[in-house]
């Protein structure tokens, strides 16, 4: 198997001691990007690739090595200490760059593990943002790892060890989980914006071009019967609302 580890730490304390516990628990191979490495220009806001496509970005090459990475391994691994009770500056930024993947969902097939340590609060929190963001991209699962370190001589291993153990098997296993009913509702809410009269037109192009306009989720991702019926209805909410 191979890993991306996308470090969002300009450090590596104690949020890569629990990166280096995880890779103890796994078997494969480890790309790392460590993002106070990549010297990844502030995004500017501008929405060009939103709105023009992703290509249109002025850092598109930089982000887009990164993107193609993604699209290449089996598991990603994507870290953050809190600060401010948040993720780091250099994680937000590449995030904000990642915003076109809100609107065109590709990581369908993926698994992924958050890492995120702190010395005080906030670890949760942060951790359910990331793992926000990542269901937004598509992917399939996410695991997670919130440790507060604050005060401890050592690092606790019994909880990494056994979520990534579990991280591990599902990305051998290949299987692919049910959404949940809000990745639904948000799949349908891009995909009946791609067909409104006025579309985005990198939107339009995408859903189209890869024929998930034709479908009640990533064809990747089978839906049982009343998620089936559940997207159908909801995507004709969203056409009608929209």
């Amino acid at each position: 198997m191979n890993y991306l580890i996308i470090n969002g730490s300009p450090r590596k304390k104690n949020t890569w001691a629990i990166v280096e516990q995880v890779k103890s628990n796994l078997e494969g191979n480890f790309e790392e990007i460590h993002l106070s490495k990549e010297d990844i220009a502030l995004c500017r806001g501008c929405q060009n690739c939103i709105m023009n496509g992703e290509k249109y970005c002025p850092h598109y090459n930089q982000i887009n090595d990164i993107i193609e990475k993604l699209r290449e391994c089996d598991g990603i691994i994507i870290t953050s200490p809190v600060y401010a009770m948040n993720v780091t500056a250099l994680l937000k930024n590449f995030i904000d760059h990642t915003a076109y993947l809100y609107h065109r969902q590709e990581f369908f097939t993926k698994k992924a593990l958050v890492v995120v340590s702190t010395a005080g609060a906030g670890h949760k929190k942060v951790a359910n943002y990331l793992d926000e963001t990542l269901r937004h991209w598509g992917v399939n699962k996410v695991y997670k790892i919130a440790i507060q370190c604050g005060g401890k001589d050592s690092l606790e291993t019994s909880k990494i060890d056994k979520t990534s153990r579990k991280f591990r098997k599902d990305v051998e296993s290949g299987k692919m989980h049910s959404p949940k009913l809000g990745d639904i509702i948000f799949f349908d809410v891009w995909k009946a914006m791609a067909i409104t009269d006025d579309p985005i037109k990198a939107d339009k192009e995408f859903w189209f071009e890869t024929g998930l306009v034709n479908n009640d989720f990533s064809p990747d991702v089978k839906l049982g019967f009343f998620k089936r019926i559940f997207s159908r209805i909801m995507f004709n909410i969203m056409k009608r609302v929209i």
